[in-house]
């Protein structure tokens, strides 16, 4: 029994104080002082309690790559973060492009994680972007949807091919849209700061074009075409128009280009190096805008972990991302909850109630008879961002030494306690 909580479920425009009964891993009651008996209280007074968060875009790094991350590692740092549900990306070694290893990496999940593990099978074999993968062989062994994350599919051929291909199985792409012929020379957003620091910019544009080229590829086929990490005003006014004529297109932003500027990246720290990169505040101010009115249907971190020599390098040699999962939910509350940018229905809508909706996982409610995914926040509690006590393998980020507002305190996965008071539980 989870007692006399805050209960935030907008999947039922619910927000008010009340207990939830969990038994056999699902919601058994939802309702104001339940007098069934239970084997164990937890007494959320003063806390939020929410659907699991859902985050469908990040980086598990295995197989092949274990040395940044790994399911045991990155799924622990998802608990800890309050995250229930991961989906990972299928630019690993070898990579995610057929039916064997996404079976692989599910069967693994099932043994060891610490949050549910989706996997996002590639559009194109080796993500080379010259013949398709197996999508209807992934799909069969459970593939979320299909991506080239870390790689445009040049060939506008091979991307139509798959949008009419994954529209027999019901599937979304997931669409890494920017244009790497534009891309390739710069290191950070092409504007005020790469000039005044003296770093080589790339053009908002890079984005424009390739997310314009998706979302008519996506009117063409009729294919669910999914937008990942929007950060261009330009690419997110072109989602928009393209839902109001009633495309099947959907986005995302990442927690970070709702929070930072190009400005952190003026002293050159490598933790800043993402792919698109922080863009300047008129960008930022786009993004949140799409958020509130519906243009971005998800909130997600671009978990990204790196071993710690291939960061701790100059800004311009280090690689793209950095980890996130287990300060994303801090951040987006300390940034712009407690300023009023966003209130919290907002947050959990796209950091569960829609994610869970938009790509038909279990989970991102609270509804009687739903798996008993849950994540338990204090609004209120003080802490600051120290790296060295992250689970993840990944230490880099541009929050460190943040001083935060608000963290998840617990986490439950199919009715199962992950992570309490800050630690993540120690399997049975």
């Amino acid at each position: 029994m989870i007692k006399n909580g805050r209960v935030v479920d907008p999947s039922q425009q619910l927000d008010a104080v009340m207990d939830i009964l969990v038994e056999d891993g699902k919601i058994k009651a939802l309702g104001k002082d339940i007098a069934e008996a239970a084997d164990e209280v937890f007494d959320a007074t003063g806390l939020v309690v929410t659907p699991g968060l859902i985050d469908v875009h990040t980086h598990m790094r295995e197989p092949g790559l274990e040395a940044k991350e790994d399911i045991i590692s990155g799924t622990k740092a998802a608990a800890a973060g309050g995250v229930t549900t991961v989906a990972c990306m299928p630019n690993t070694k070898p990579v995610i492009d057929t039916a064997i290893v996404v079976s692989g990496i599910k069967e693994r999940a099932r043994e060891e994680s610490y949050a549910n593990v989706e996997v996002i099978g590639a559009i194109s074999k080796g993500e080379k972007g010259e013949e398709l993968a197996e999508m209807g062989d992934m799909a069969e062994k459970g593939a979320m949807g299909f991506s080239d994350d870390g790689h445009y599919v040049k060939s506008s051929r091979l991307m139509v091919l798959a949008a009419k291909y994954v529209t027999a199985f019901d599937k979304p792409l997931l669409c890494h849209a920017i244009d790497p012929e534009l891309d390739s020379e710069g290191y950070m957003h092409e504007g005020v700061v790469s000039a005044r620091i003296g770093v080589p910019g790339v053009p908002a544009i890079s984005e424009d074009i390739a997310v314009a080229r998706d979302c008519i590829i996506a009117e063409y086929t009729g294919a669910h075409v999914h937008i990942c990490h929007v950060a261009s005003k330009g690419a997110i006014d072109i989602i928009r128009q393209a839902k109001k004529r009633g495309v099947n297109v959907t986005s995302e932003v990442t927690v970070h280009h709702l929070t930072l500027t190009d400005e952190a990246c003026a002293d050159y720290n490598s933790a800043t190096r993402v792919n698109p990169p922080l863009r300047s505040a008129d960008h930022v101010q786009a993004m949140r805008e799409a958020v509130l009115d519906g243009t971005v249907d998800a909130i997600v971190t671009d978990h990204s972990p790196h071993a710690p020599e291939e960061k701790d390098v100059e800004f311009r040699y280090a690689p793209n991302g950095f980890c996130g999962l287990e300060t994303s939910l801090a951040v987006i509350l300390t940034d712009l909850y407690h300023t009023h940018v966003f209130d919290l229905n907002t947050i959990i809508s796209k950091m569960s109630c829609e994610p869970a909706k938009l790509f038909k996982l279990a989970g991102g409610t609270l509804k009687e008879g739903s798996v008993a995914d849950i994540t338990i926040m204090d609004l209120n509690k003080k802490w600051t961002v120290d790296s060295s006590k992250f689970y993840t393998r990944g230490k880099f980020t541009p929050y460190e030494g943040k001083a935060c507002t608000g963290k998840a305190v617990a986490t439950m996965l199919h009715g199962n306690f992950v992570m309490r008071n800050g630690v993540v539980c120690t399997k049975k």
